[in-house]
């Protein structure tokens, strides 16, 4: 974000990612245990099974394996 009128709590910390990096954005991690987990090699008939798959899958997800993906220390 650009804007000079963000106000950013002292709490909350910025993390340069240069751009083509998926593997250093945590989120796209997320997204490629979600594919392993119930996308890999599977075709679906509706927009509905895919979202009750993904729902699936996201509510199949552990806490630890959450954090395991996204905790990064750069």
């Amino acid at each position: 974000h650009k804007s000079s009128t963000l106000n950013i709590p002292t709490n909350i910390d910025f993390t340069f990612i240069p751009p083509y990096t998926p593997e250093m954005n945590p989120i796209e991690q997320v997204w490629k245990e979600i594919r392993k987990r119930g996308f890999k090699n599977k075709a679906f008939r509706t927009l509905e099974d895919v979202m009750n798959q993904l729902q699936d899958v996201i509510q199949g997800l552990e806490k630890e394996v959450i954090k395991s993906i996204v905790n990064r220390r750069w």
